[in-house]
């Protein structure tokens, strides 16, 4: 039975059903959806067509709402729009700059010097007493650059999700709920089951590929703090309060502009590669991945004549 009451009910279904054939879950955009269908209950209970003013009414910024839970509501809305504007039906779709660009924040874009010198540090940990944070860190900062991961993605890999026979890793649990699965490079492969060998010895369970001493895995806060840890390592002869600010999401960020750089100096043609990368990094718009090209310096992105109507293309491997 339907949770939807309004005239646009089944339409509501169909998206939704629409959207789990493509791999995604409801819970994505079902309870926007309900939320939606109980303002078009409530204020417009005639009307048969998505409006502008339904649209507009929804987006009404609630009281504490930041501009991430606008931005996700106004994607739930837009998804809608086009689903039902490709059946050919009248329907209002939200511009998709309707909430405006997210956080000026510029990632750090690390240098292959300072990417040896983190890993390095990572390398020298010391062994302590119940716990196996001495060989976890080493292995999972390098996945997370390697395979271009979330942190909570490497974080949080189950092991049975870790194919060491293929060199495959299924993603699950993923930001955007869509399962998707990446390749290792050989040495990223090597490691692993180097690593998975010495961890068999000390750790029986089966759940977690980076267990946490006492079940479970490690928090957010100790990934941050270790990876700060290295950081400051990596640079001794620099102040620690000196330093850029960096984040372990910033081996996914050095992982994508390395990946675009080796495609310019192939001679690449952008346009024709990038929907790849979205796929092999689980973006959901396209515009996420079209973003690193603006990380690239000037002179680079100038000379690819990026066309922004058409992308195809493949995932090349970056080196530990």
């Amino acid at each position: 039975m339907s949770k939807f009451t309004s005239n646009l009910a089944p339409l509501m279904e169909e998206m939704l059903s629409f959207r789990e054939s493509l791999g995604y879950t409801r819970i994505t955009c079902e309870p926007h959806m309900l939320s939606f269908d109980r303002l078009c209950q409530a204020n417009f209970p005639n009307e048969t067509n998505l409006t502008k003013e339904m649209v507009l009414q929804w987006m009404a910024k609630r009281p504490n709402e930041n501009a991430g839970g606008l931005r996700v509501r106004a994607g739930a809305i837009r998804h809608l729009g086009k689903y039902l504007a490709a059946q050919g039906l009248p329907s209002y779709v939200l511009p998709d700059k309707f909430i405006g660009g997210h956080s000026s924040f510029t990632p750090y874009i690390f240098t292959d010097d300072e990417l040896k010198a983190i890993f390095a540090a990572a390398d020298s940990l010391k062994e302590r007493k119940g716990t196996l944070r001495y060989i976890i860190l080493p292995v999972l900062l390098r996945l997370i650059y390697t395979c271009g991961l979330r942190p909570n993605e490497g974080r949080e890999l189950k092991r049975c999700n870790v194919y060491l026979d293929t060199g495959e890793i299924l993603i699950t649990d993923t930001k955007m709920n869509k399962e998707r699965i990446v390749v290792m490079s050989d040495d990223m492969l090597t490691l692993c089951k180097a690593y998975d060998a010495r961890r068999s010895i000390f750790d029986t369970s089966d759940e977690y590929f980076f267990p946490a001493p006492h079940g479970g895995v490690y928090p957010t806060c100790w990934l941050a703090e270790e990876f700060k840890n290295c950081w400051i390592k990596a640079n001794p002869s620099k102040v620690p309060d000196t330093l850029p600010f960096v984040r372990v999401y910033d081996l996914r960020h050095r992982f994508a502009s390395a990946v675009l750089n080796r495609w310019l100096d192939a001679k690449k043609d952008l346009n024709v590669m990038l929907p790849y990368l979205r796929t092999y990094m689980g973006h959901g718009e396209i515009s996420a991945t079209a973003y690193y090209i603006h990380l690239l310096p000037e002179n680079l992105v100038k000379s690819a004549g990026v066309d922004w109507s058409a992308f195809i293309g493949l995932i090349p491997e970056v080196s530990i």
